[in-house]
């Protein structure tokens, strides 16, 4: 009897199913990331079954092919319209076509494909047993040191997963400022972060301080993925979604059709306030703020130095666009809420980078610091709540991004016996000895320093014009005296460079293949052009700054 009874149940409760819905996927939108999701996958395939001898060049190949296409594929977009007039919601409604994500998905696909010139040299270091070495260790899963390690490094063994990692990094990029929902955002901020946690683990030269950078950056990595994901968690109870849109109008009581198992909950404030919070530290961590940025220095100089360079350009790009979606799009309704913190945030950012930085006595750790006085220049920026605000945003990130990694191709080619010479004392007397690598550093270092007729100096004006405009004058105020400081210690670099004498034992500058040499020249070029003439990239970054909701 029961069982009949129990058959009845479940025949009833079955509802016959008409048609399950399928999936509407715009794929010409969505073909930037989809073609670099398939080249990294093909990577993938060329070390399984292309002979280790060719992988190099397979690799190499597939990547600068696929990066071009999806910069092609980003520029068809945005000429065809879907930067202002047809931006929408697509893939169901994950992933946002508008101005902020063409022009930062630009700007990551040309900052990757320059990352992936200093990915690819192999001129740098003396060649090991007849064959040309990169940055990267021979063989990742050896312990440094050991038997297997020196056995592979004698085979001429080269670790070339080094370039479909770096291609899965950006596909999460491009994802990242472009997510219109939160698991969207998530599943982006993972698919970018451990390809960058393998990297740093992979420098060639001193193993053992780059594995403990990985770990360092894996660890502070994860803990902010936990935050971010509580963040989603406390929003989704918050509005009973994870669509920006569905939770802008929970917070601006817009809403309709409210679920009554929801309703209890909407008018919870203590979970919009902790589940913001949440999600906006663990963005404020990619970034580099204070106080979320104690990796930043350890990484930097821990990790291979073009991963460095990478890492420093674009993971700002892609974090900053998602930063900026989420308050704007998400949070315009918690403007009173956010600014103020996103005030002290950006004022102790910029002055804790600035002042810290004039005690580093190591190269690569003093571009970190700097990079953290930067975050807080942008956040200048981010805080104006304006479309100038997120135009200066988006202009600002295209400057400094090839900046960098020019900056950071720089510091590889001053070597000494033990690989980079990083130590500033070494770097003394570098404009006698290689007078031409020491001015484009110094051009560089005007850049960061935000001097006239350089790309850096119309960024933090535009960025601290907007900061102004929007009512944070007194920021501005701390921003002009944060400059001030941090020009102290970059024109100390270049009067070490040109006025010191040089030392005898010093380092040599390397001879750099084209590709190196293609990285920093496109680095001198965008930080000469966007100095002298900013208009039409400013005009370029105006026409995109306004998210589609």
């Amino acid at each position: 009897m029961s069982t009949t009874a129990v058959h009845s149940l479940w025949t009833t409760a079955a509802e016959p199913i008409s048609k399950i819905p399928a999936p509407k996927i715009e794929y010409g939108q969505l073909s930037p990331t989809l073609i670099v999701v398939g080249a990294a996958l093909v990577g993938v395939l060329i070390e399984a079954f292309v002979p280790r001898r060719s992988r190099y060049y397979a690799q190499v190949f597939v990547s600068v092919v696929a990066l071009c296409a999806a910069f092609a594929a980003v520029v068809a977009l945005a000429s065809d319209g879907y930067g202002t007039t047809k931006a929408h919601i697509a893939a169901m409604g994950a992933i946002a076509v508008d101005g902020p994500s063409l022009f930062l998905q630009g700007t990551i696909l040309l900052a990757g494909l320059v990352g992936l010139f200093t990915f690819a040299e192999r001129r740098l270091d003396p060649a090991a047993h007849g064959n040309r070495v990169d940055s990267f260790a021979a063989q990742a899963a050896s312990v440094p040191g050991s038997d297997s390690e020196k056995a592979a490094v004698k085979a001429g063994f080269t670790t070339t997963e080094a370039f479909p990692l770096l291609l899965f990094a950006i596909s999460g990029m491009l994802v990242f400022p472009s997510a219109n929902d939160l698991l969207t955002l998530f599943v982006a901020l993972e698919v970018f972060s451990l390809p960058l946690y393998l990297l740093c683990a992979l420098a060639r030269r001193k193993r053992l301080m780059s594995q403990e950078a990985a770990v360092k950056y894996f660890l502070l990595g994860a803990f902010a993925s936990a935050f971010t994901l509580f963040g989603i968690a406390l929003l989704y109870g918050y509005a009973g979604s994870v669509s920006y849109a569905r939770i802008a109008q929970v917070v601006d009581g817009t809403v309709t059709n409210v679920d009554p198992a929801l309703a209890d909950t909407m008018g919870n404030d203590a979970l919009l306030l902790l589940g913001s919070a949440l999600i906006v530290m663990g963005l404020l961590f990619k970034v580099g703020a204070v106080p979320f940025h104690m990796w930043t220095p350890d990484v930097y100089q821990g990790a291979p130095t073009p991963v460095t360079g990478f890492m420093a350009a674009a993971t700002k790009v892609a974090a900053f666009g998602a930063l900026l979606r989420l308050l704007y799009v998400v949070l315009p309704g918690m403007r009173w809420d956010w600014r103020p913190v996103m005030w002290a945030v950006a004022i102790i950012t910029m002055l804790g980078g600035a002042i810290i930085a004039i005690t580093q006595t190591d190269i690569k750790r003093l571009l970190a610091y700097s990079s953290i006085a930067h975050a807080g220049f942008i956040l200048a920026g981010v805080i104006a709540t304006s479309k100038d605000g997120v135009s200066s945003v988006l202009f600002y990130l295209a400057g400094y991004s090839f900046v960098t990694i020019g900056a950071f191709a720089v510091v590889t080619l001053v070597r000494d016996a033990g690989g980079e010479a990083t130590h500033l004392s070494k770097w003394a007397g570098l404009g006698r000895r290689s007078p031409l690598v020491a001015a484009v550093f110094a051009v560089f270092l005007l850049a960061f320093a935000g001097i006239p007729l350089t790309s850096g100096f119309a960024g933090k004006f535009a960025v601290f014009k907007a900061a102004a405009d929007g009512g944070a004058a007194p920021l501005v105020v701390v921003g002009v005296i944060s400059s001030a400081i941090a020009a102290f210690f970059y024109i100390r670099v270049i009067v070490l460079m040109f006025f010191s004498e040089p030392k005898p034992e010093g380092p040599t500058v390397a001879v750099p293949s084209p590709l190196t040499m293609a990285a920093i020249g496109v680095g001198v070029a965008v930080t000469l052009v966007l100095g002298v003439a900013p208009q039409y990239f400013l005009n370029l970054a105006s026409q995109a700054g306004v998210f589609v909701r």
